[in-house]
């Protein structure tokens, strides 16, 4: 293989990277526009975001969500689907984890184990609904995942009358056993931050995921469905199984993500909690390539972003870091494309 050949290679593998240089450098020109100084606004967002333990807290707290929204839509992704639900999977995980925490009369660290399954249980039942119309009928996955979050939201809306305390939109309390302790009382650094345990539940699901994908027969299939459905029926897959099984197991993924709000910060369902998670989770996910571990970095990055918004509020607008996040997910959309055409024609 030739030293340009692998150069164009390096090139292709490192494009996430790219286009993360790519939305800063364009950033830097808006910034400048406004009459700041560029360097020195990044410095202060990063710094912010991770130089402190309280913003190292809060990062990873927001970081976290994406954590499971992102590898809700990769799994997806590898199966050949591309799952825009995981916001209103989200949503019905994190109500259902409400609901078990606040009413099942559990003893001891059940009603916590209660509530974490229930959120799982419930993102896998509304993730199989658009993977039985796919299998079933062939129904685009798109348009029913986009029609079902709005389905979600109106859902718990109207379950929500009868079960919200008086004059407000949430739910009771969860039970304290079911409530995820936060990570600040093993690592004191943290100083008050609000990242809990679902963090680890996260991490360890991503390792999950990557050893279902790569190292299970069952994630060979998946892989094998979303490279050549036809060939990989051909070889004895079932399409239509598969593909619900994968919808099922990106909607438990993302319903699981309720838990780091509901069980492990207000310890209540609040509408509209999930401010967009799902959404980032596709952008995680694109810039992650669909791979675990660059789920987990995309994540921490999407978080420093959503954190460093807050706190370089007062020298530039906080819509300026929404325009970066639009500018990677594009630039990242179109740098692999661009840099493996770019291979063949002169590599």
């Amino acid at each position: 293989m030739s030293d340009r050949r692998v150069q164009w290679q390096w090139l292709v593998a490192l494009s996430p990277l790219l286009a993360v240089a790519a939305a800063l450098a364009a950033g830097a020109v808006f910034i400048a526009a406004i009459g700041e100084k560029p360097l020195e606004i990044y410095a202060l967002l990063f710094r912010e975001a991770f130089g402190t333990g309280y913003g190292l807290g809060q990062t990873l707290f927001r970081a976290t969500p994406l954590l499971f929204t992102g590898l809700a839509v990769a799994l997806a992704f590898r199966a050949g689907l591309f799952n825009v639900g995981v916001e209103g999977q989200l949503y019905v995980g994190g109500f259902a984890a409400a609901l078990a925490g606040a009413y099942l009369p559990l003893p001891g660290p059940l009603p916590a184990v209660a509530a974490v399954l229930a959120a799982g249980c419930a993102g896998a039942l509304w993730g199989a609904i658009p993977g039985a119309l796919k299998a079933r009928f062939g129904a685009h996955e798109v348009i029913n995942t986009i029609m079902l979050n709005f389905v979600a939201f109106a859902l718990v809306s109207w379950a929500g009358r009868a079960l919200f305390l008086p004059a407000t939109v949430h739910t009771r309390d969860v039970a304290a056993g079911a409530q995820l302790p936060r990570l600040d009382a093993f690592v004191p650094v943290l100083r008050g931050a609000p990242v809990n345990v679902s963090l680890l539940l996260g991490l360890a699901l991503a390792f999950a995921v990557a050893l279902l994908l790569f190292r299970t027969r069952l994630g060979y299939e998946l892989r094998a469905v979303g490279h050549n459905a036809g060939a990989a029926e051909y070889g004895g897959v079932s399409i239509g199984g598969t593909q619900l099984l994968a919808m099922a197991l990106s909607g438990a993924l993302a319903g699981l993500g309720g838990s780091n709000f509901v069980l492990g910060y207000k310890h209540y369902f609040e509408l509209g909690f999930s401010g967009g998670a799902g959404c980032i989770g596709i952008a995680v996910a694109l810039l992650g390539r669909n791979h675990p571990t660059g789920v987990i970095v995309a994540s921490l990055f999407f978080g420093a972003l959503s954190y460093g918004a807050l706190v370089v509020n007062t020298r530039v607008p906080r819509e300026l870091v929404e325009v970066l996040m639009a500018l990677v997910i594009l630039f990242a959309i179109c740098a692999r494309p661009l840099l493996e055409r770019a291979a063949r024609r002169w590599a």
